[in-house]
């Protein structure tokens, strides 16, 4: 069985990952020394980051004309939810706590059959989440 693509289709190949900033300077620091993705440029509509092999581009926006999201807008799928969190809340990272959430006293929420997530923000208020799967 051949797993090339059809003469004429279209192939996708890696994913760019896009988040809103109006603090460019504080955005930045937190995907830069907080998270630890390699900086690589700022060309002026965009902090361009290396996020471990993905493209991540920090969009500047006006802040007149942009309002955060109240759901994930962005993830990491990490072997270790526990030692992840414990890891970014030392660099000062702080979890949300959700109401009705099951979530344990490191703010990470367990579901079904065995998967966890937590929930960050960005200083733009950009939901964010590492998220361990079973």
């Amino acid at each position: 069985m051949s797993t090339s693509a059809p003469a004429g289709a279209i192939r996708l190949t890696k994913i760019i990952g896009f988040v809103i900033t109006t603090k460019p300077e504080e955005a930045k620091a937190f995907y830069g020394t907080k998270l630890g993705f390699r900086f690589i440029a700022d060309d002026g509509f965009a902090l361009v980051f290396d996020a471990n092999g993905t493209m991540l581009r920090v969009a500047k926006m006006n802040a007149e004309q942009f309002a955060p999201v109240h759901y994930t807008v962005l993830g990491w799928q990490v072997d270790d939810a526990a030692a992840t969190v414990l890891a970014l809340k030392a660099k000062g990272v702080v979890f949300e706590r959700y109401p009705g959430m099951p979530q344990d006293e490191n703010s990470i929420c367990t579901f079904s059959p065995g998967n966890h997530v937590a929930w960050f923000k960005d200083p733009d208020g950009n939901v964010l989440s590492v998220s361990q799967h079973a």
